[in-house]
């Protein structure tokens, strides 16, 4: 295991096949996920790239630090990861929340970035309103009463089925996260709004999403694509919001098809 020390949280991470000449992906999760949810996707994607994995401040084995947070926050955790490690320049895969922190690193140090990949993701998500009540509601009551509804808007109805072991492991992995960083991260998405900077993004873009998308519809991020000059466009059929998850071929193999667009430099 791999552990780096930013600021007040100590921040786990994982990084693979990193060597001279070779392009770095680093993958960003969702809300409630850790870094395991990228295992299928590296398997489809294979050795062509590197790999930077880390779990979020209050998320997986990274420490919890002073919550609530600001997405800035998280982008700073994964700068400093970048920096550690020596990556010069990245394809930023974002999903969800990731997404806004793609974003966020792309307007703080956009140097560091190749290309990038906004997965189910938004420049702004939701209201205020909404994640205060997710708050208040989890702090309260802790994410078990949770599950159901967000499993409802994680997944499809046919991934969603009690045979299914990948799906049983999502709902322990959701359950297992920290309440402290889960709401210090609902409170960053509430604080959110990219706008305006996520226009002045001049990097090869993919926006991507479920056609069953329960979180950030494909209206919302056909959105974002279109605040992105030159950006690329692409829905997976038959899928929810974790697509890296529940259809982690057809996802990779349509992020990859984009990938191989990139530049060299």
């Amino acid at each position: 295991m791999n552990f780096l020390q930013v600021g007040d949280a100590v921040i786990h991470y994982r990084a693979e096949g990193i060597e001279p000449g070779k392009p770095v992906i680093a993958f960003i999760n969702s809300l409630g996920t850790d870094f395991r949810i990228w295992d299928a996707v590296m398997e489809e994607l294979g050795d062509a790239y590197a790999y930077v994995l880390h779990d979020k401040r209050g998320h997986g084995l990274s420490g919890a630090g002073s919550p609530p947070y600001s997405i800035e926050t998280h982008a700073g955790d994964l700068i400093a990861l970048l920096d550690h490690l020596k990556v010069e320049k990245a394809v930023i895969w974002g999903l969800s929340v990731g997404g806004l922190i793609a974003q966020a690193v792309y307007s703080s140090r956009p140097d560091l970035v190749r290309g990038l990949v906004l997965s189910n993701t938004a420049h702004k998500i939701g209201t205020p309103e909404m994640w205060n009540s997710r708050i208040d509601t989890i702090l309260k009551n802790g994410l078990t009463d949770m599950i159901d509804p967000i499993m409802e808007r994680w997944f499809t109805p046919a991934f969603r089925t009690d045979d299914n072991a990948v799906y049983a492991g999502c709902r322990a992995m959701l359950a297992r996260q920290p309440v402290d960083g889960y709401c210090g991260t609902c409170a960053a998405i509430r604080d959110a709004d990219y706008t305006i900077a996520t226009a002045r993004i001049a990097v090869p873009t993919l926006c991507v999403v479920g056609d069953q998308d329960g979180s950030t519809p494909p209206a919302l991020v056909k959105s974002l694509a279109a605040l992105i000059p030159a950006s690329a466009y692409a829905e997976i059929a038959g899928c929810g919001h974790i697509p890296c998850v529940e259809q982690p071929a057809t996802y990779s193999a349509t992020v990859a098809a984009f990938l191989k667009t990139l530049p060299e430099h």
